[in-house]
């Protein structure tokens, strides 16, 4: 059996006829915490999408535990944009988190109160019980965000996707989900974030995926985050210096 938990040959994918992936391939190992950055339109969500079938591909392969997506998603967690989500939706935050057990009580089921105690388990660990019955329109950025980790912590995955779970949260909800992202590392979970910051990948991730159509590099923080791939990476759309080692970045 292979030590790879996630093998990718070959994939590419299209929007209409443009290309927004080509010929990607990278093999990620288990109790990985992996940073996936790149400039805007790189293609990171769509890799994300595409891996997950979401979005179709149009080479490629692509296996999870050495199976294909379809025999191997009820192990599989996915966090997606807070933008992407219809947050009118009449419902509040504790019927959220009781969606992604799901998969295990089948739809056409109701949730048992063992079901709804686990529910609140992860909205503690979150520090959203108190937000239980709000409706979701009602709560903040960061709150939605929380609400949205739990609700794929309730799975217990062995793999977790999160598509910039960062992104306009405040400095307390982004320490406190870096906390949750390396505890499921700790505990031998995988995890892999579409992260736009470069200041905070060296103290946020073990590995590092840099992506603009294609792989530049993959590997080890310690290895691969470079200036050298930094620029390979973003190329002309970014300005960077260098301050007694660290990066300082402007992506814009």
């Amino acid at each position: 059996m292979s030590k790879f938990v996630l093998e990718v040959e070959n994939l590419s994918a299209s929007y209409r006829k443009n290309i927004v992936l080509e010929d990607v391939n990278f093999r990620v190992k288990q109790g990985s915490l992996t940073g996936i950055v790149g400039p805007n339109g790189a293609g990171k969500s769509t890799l994300i999408q595409t891996l997950l079938q979401l979005h179709p591909s149009l080479t490629g392969k692509v296996e999870f535990f050495n199976r294909p997506f379809n025999k191997s998603k009820q192990s599989i967690g996915y966090v997606p944009q807070r933008g992407s989500v219809d947050w009118d939706f009449p419902t509040n935050a504790l019927d959220v988190v009781v969606m992604g057990l799901y998969g295990k009580i089948g739809w056409l089921k109701l949730p048992s109160r063992a079901h709804k105690r686990l529910a609140y388990e992860v909205l503690e660990k979150m520090d959203m019980v108190k937000y239980a019955d709000r409706q979701i329109s009602q709560l903040s950025g960061g709150q939605k965000q929380r609400v949205f980790l739990a609700r794929a912590l309730v799975q217990d995955a062995e793999f977790y996707f999160m598509d910039e779970p960062l992104v306009g949260v405040d400095a307390a909800t982004e320490k406190a989900i870096m906390e949750i992202l390396k505890e499921l590392k700790t505990n031998g979970k995988t995890v892999m974030v579409v992260h736009h910051d470069l200041q905070t990948v060296e103290d946020y991730f073990d590995h590092v995926l840099f992506l603009n159509k294609t792989v530049i590099e993959h590997g080890k923080t310690s290895s691969v985050f470079t200036t050298e791939n930094i620029s390979r990476t973003y190329g002309g759309k970014m300005k960077w210096a260098m301050e007694e080692g660290s990066h300082v970045v402007d992506t814009r």
